[in-house]
């Protein structure tokens, strides 16, 4: 008989809160080191130029300027893995880095060294359609094939489709197909087609990027300071940046300021790399601008779609093909998003091709359920298309229509058990969709989304302590109260109150291995991990009690700080007594260390469903949320209070992806919204009443149920809201982020 848990399930506040809202977190562009320079970078103001002189004299000459230093001062083997050598190949890259005593100083030499720098401009591609063009300029030699990155493996669904010919600066193809599709268009009742198109997208963190990186002046070992997603992929990068073995090279995490998939391992090497030119701390914090111009934002889509239908409501055919501009360096999620757009519902003939392009744009990474959210305004825009023309309610066509788990994705791998079927219906029962209102301007609209889920390998390991508390080791780091939730983990297993467990987040040379944090998989892995290692510790405390006791291990249990006989509670034994009897000289116990460790567990994919209701003004365009419903399958909430902030907040970026966001580039690849004054996000003001629904379907692999939560509230919202658009003033727009001036241009006058 399982026992009602005594810890988890109850909303509880982040451990680090406090620290946080009072400005006592220590972030990257708080430390300072001995000796330390501050770093300014040169950025290329041309999509694709040559660099024909750079004069470092009068920069030298401004007080406190230390070096100014190019891809060609770097040491033999080292790497910056961002600065430009002769080519730069967007406008933000890095041509060169000047070190100074201040940020006063490197700012006057960065000033300096600016006017003396001359370019001799060469033909960009800046689109997918230029950079396809027989005889189009190559953004790159040789194209590199890297889809299977740690960003884009989020959801552990690499293509297995057929790898074929590429066009001119096309980084990699994939090609998904069953059936027969052009037989399945031709049976089908009702044919749409229709062209979808998305934002390059900035994840909107609010701190910029930040680095610190110190050399040992006597083992020449590097220790670097990150405002870092994954402090082990950082390690990774930066040992093979400086061609040095992983364990020269150590990584100590900081606070995040925001991430959402934009800060795995990025400055880091060329930071590192500096140090060990000069052999001094250094320091680079980019200003909001820089953040701008040259991170790595989500990618711009375009999806051109083709889908049949039966007149009863049945998916026969789905034909698409997918452009991802990826900008000057592979990494678009051009087979996630292939998947996902045909991954939802059963279509028996089916053909998706798509295509990774390079531009000379800056390179791309991931936002948050990369290649989700674009994949789905397409496929959830369509569906409600068929749904009004063949007069079918979008819910019941969707259920209709809606895969089970054991069904096959695109890329013939079956749907691990999943809770899409009863997401929609939650959605279907949900008040507010039953009682919909009948007002001029006023719509609804829907749309689900879902999230394979993203895998690793993970470790972690629980210590008792002698006054009878513990300690979880990790190698995570906590965005979004992670460690709150491993805390709750750990404490319902061994018996003991939440605040008798310290989570303490290790550096890359004393934690146990953690993959990055992203992908919607830190509870599921490293929960599990952690749920592991403290039933380790648990049974190690009951055999040392049970040896003291003189009882069965199986007849004692855990309460109140101390472990006593199950139904005599006079025969007990502390905690804290328990673990100094095996930590201290001549102890006769070993001493009580939980391990954990799995490797990479089976899938459990997470969905959602978003309704979202709009008033739209005629008149000016203005689009108003007036009322939103995120439904979601959470497996089980460890942490209710935490998995409701990711909802909701997952929730209004989907609000941004619909409404406002986009990065705006001139004819000349220039960024035109690089400030937080131009690139619009969502404000309190812009985000209606929201009701928050959680669905419980159990994964069979994650700690007590739970499954990833991070994902799958962005990704509808999108598809929702441009669903309830159209809805509104009968019109379909189907190019985000749907501005007022779009709604306006698309009314009949």
């Amino acid at each position: 008989m399982r026992r009602e848990p005594r810890v988890i399930g109850k909303p509880t506040r982040c451990t680090d809160g406090l620290e946080k809202v009072t400005g006592a977190a220590r972030y990257t562009e708080d430390i300072r080191l001995p000796g330390m320079l501050y770093a300014r970078l040169l950025l290329s103001p041309h999509p694709h130029a040559r660099v024909v002189r750079l004069d470092r004299t009068d920069a030298l000459r401004v007080p406190g300027v230390v070096a100014v230093v190019t891809e060609a001062d770097l040491p033999e083997g080292v790497s910056s893995e961002f600065m430009a050598e002769e080519e730069v190949r967007y406008t933000g890259q890095p041509v060169a880095a000047v070190l100074a005593e201040s940020e006063a100083a490197a700012a006057d030499g960065l000033e300096r060294l600016a006017a003396a720098v001359e370019y001799s401009e060469l033909p960009a591609v800046l689109t997918p359609a230029e950079a396809m063009r027989d005889g189009a300029p190559l953004v790159s030699e040789a194209p590199e094939e890297d889809e299977d990155t740690e960003m884009q493996a989020h959801a552990t669904i690499a293509a297995e489709g057929v790898k074929e010919p590429k066009p001119s600066n096309v980084a990699d193809r994939y090609h998904f197909a069953r059936g027969d599709v052009a037989r399945g268009l031709r049976e089908a009742d009702l044919v749409v087609e229709r062209t979808y198109t998305t934002s390059r997208i900035h994840q909107a963190y609010l701190e910029p990027h930040a680095t610190v990186a110190a050399i040992d002046p006597v083992t020449g070992g590097i220790t670097v300071y990150a405002s870092t997603q994954g402090h082990f992929e950082v390690r990774d990068a930066v040992a093979e940046a400086l061609g040095r073995p992983q364990h020269e090279v150590r990584v100590v995490p900081m606070a995040v300021g925001g991430g959402f998939g934009g800060k795995f391992a990025f400055f880091e090497p060329l930071v590192a790399a500096l140090a060990v030119t000069v052999r001094r701390p250094v320091r680079l914090v980019l200003t909001r601008h820089e953040d701008f111009l040259m991170s790595n934002p989500g990618p711009e889509c375009t999806i051109r779609l083709k889908t049949g239908v039966k007149r009863d409501g049945t998916l026969v055919a789905l034909q698409a093909r997918i452009v991802f501009d990826s900008g000057a360096a592979s990494g678009a999620p051009a087979s996630i998003a292939g998947i996902l757009l045909g991954g939802y519902y059963r279509v028996p003939h089916l053909d998706i091709e798509a295509l990774e392009v390079l531009t000379h744009k800056p390179p791309n990474g991931a936002y948050r359920a990369p290649g989700a959210p674009q994949a789905t305004f397409a496929i959830e825009s369509q569906m409600n298309v068929m749904a009004a023309e063949l007069g079918l309610d979008p819910v019941e066509f969707r259920l209709m229509n809606a895969v089970n788990p054991g069904d096959p994705m695109p890329n013939g791998r079956p749907w691990a058990p999943m809770g899409l079927r009863p997401v929609l219906e939650a959605l279907r029962d949900h008040p507010h969709w039953r009682a919909r209102e009948k007002a001029d301007g006023v719509g609804y609209g829907v749309a689900i989304g879902g999230w394979p889920g993203g895998l690793d390998s993970a470790s972690a390991c629980v210590r008792a302590n002698t006054d009878g508390t513990f300690q979880v080791v990790l190698g995570i780091v906590d965005l979004t109260g992670t460690a709150t939730t491993m805390q709750l983990i750990a404490a319902e297993v061994l018996g003991v109150p939440p605040e008798r467990v310290r989570v303490a987040i290790a550096d890359t040379d004393h934690a146990p291995y953690a993959g990055p944090t992203g992908g919607s998989k830190t509870t599921y892995t490293i929960g599990a991990a952690v749920k592991l290692a403290a039933e380790d510790a648990r049974r190690q405390i009951l055999s040392i009690a049970a040896a003291e006791l003189e009882a069965s291990p199986d007849d004692l249990e855990i309460t109140d700080g101390k472990v006593q006989v199950r139904g005599t509670p006079q025969k007990a034994i502390p905690l804290a007594e328990i673990a100094e009897e095996s930590m201290r000289f001549g102890a006769k116990y070993p001493p009580v260390f939980g391990n954990g460790q799995l490797p990479s567990p089976e899938s459990s994919p997470g969905f959602a469903a978003h309704l979202a209701k709009v008033r739209v003004d005629r008149e000016t365009g203005q689009a108003r949320l007036l009322d939103y419903v995120v439904i979601q399958d959470v497996g089980f909430a460890i942490n209710p209070a935490a998995v409701e902030g990711q909802m909701r907040g997952g929730a209004v970026q989907g609000i941004g992806w619909g409404l406002l966001e986009g990065m705006v580039y001139d004819e000349h690849g220039t960024l035109a919204n690089g400030t937080f004054a131009d690139y619009a996000i969502p404000k309190a003001a812009d985000v209606p009443p929201m009701d928050i629904v959680m669905v419980e379907v159990p994964s069979d692999s994650g700690p007590f149920g739970a499954k990833g939560v991070g994902e799958p509230p962005v990704i509808p919202g999108a598809a929702a809201i441009a669903n309830a658009i159209a809805d509104a003033v009968g019109v379909r727009i189907t190019d985000l982020p749907i501005t007022p001036q779009r709604i306006v241009r698309s009314l009949p006058r």
